[in-house]
């Protein structure tokens, strides 16, 4: 009895039906066939700082007033005007400045004019300031700025004239009330200049 000998090309392509069985629940991709899926990295919110403490300033100290005195025309000031003391009484924009550490004078001129001079200085404030803010009767009139003077403003109202000088935290104010206007301001052009004068001798 003869045995019937299986051909070698049906055996290899038995073995090769095996192998591809074997894989066919796998995606047959031979570049991500053994390559693991790497695991994402874990993101974290970035640490912020902690927020600077707030720094306190401490408040400023008040600044204590100069003595004005020394910038107040003296009655040897005003000798050229043939006038003598008197007791005038601050009125109109002089009246009206700002409260301060203030001192004054007033002459009397042989016609019965009046000549009134004050000076004040202020802690909390520049002179500068309050001769901006002040807001005389009458009409603006425009004298050559005294040298040294940081604010100079004048008005004339009929026949007073009035001068607001400032120089630091100093106000000098003078009025004149004279018989004309003409007068009256000539007065306040000749005494402008000892106004400025006796003013920057004050320190700041």
């Amino acid at each position: 009895m003869r045995h019937r000998q299986v051909p070698a090309v049906a055996v290899l392509v038995g073995l090769g039906a095996l192998n591809l069985a074997g894989c066919g629940n796998r995606p047959n991709d031979l570049e991500t066939y053994y390559d693991d899926p790497s695991p994402s990295p874990e993101t974290s919110a970035p640490v912020q700082p902690p927020a600077p403490a707030p720094v306190s300033v401490p408040p400023s100290p008040s600044r204590a007033a100069v003595d004005p005195r020394p910038a107040l025309l003296s009655d040897e000031d005003v000798a050229e005007e043939g006038v003598t003391p008197g007791a005038g009484q601050a009125s109109g924009c002089l009246s009206g400045l700002a409260a301060g550490e203030r001192r004054s004078a007033s002459w009397r001129y042989p016609s019965g004019s009046v000549l009134t001079h004050e000076v004040t200085a202020y802690a909390d404030r520049r002179g500068a300031d309050v001769v901006s803010a002040a807001d005389c009767a009458g009409e603006v009139v425009a004298l050559p700025t005294a040298p040294g003077v940081a604010e100079q403003r004048v008005w004339c109202a009929d026949a007073t004239c009035s001068v607001l000088l400032a120089n630091g935290n100093v106000v000098s104010a003078l009025s004149v009330a004279a018989s004309t206007p003409e007068r009256a301001q000539d007065a306040a052009k000749r005494l402008l200049p000892k106004l400025a004068a006796k003013l920057a001798a004050v320190q700041p």
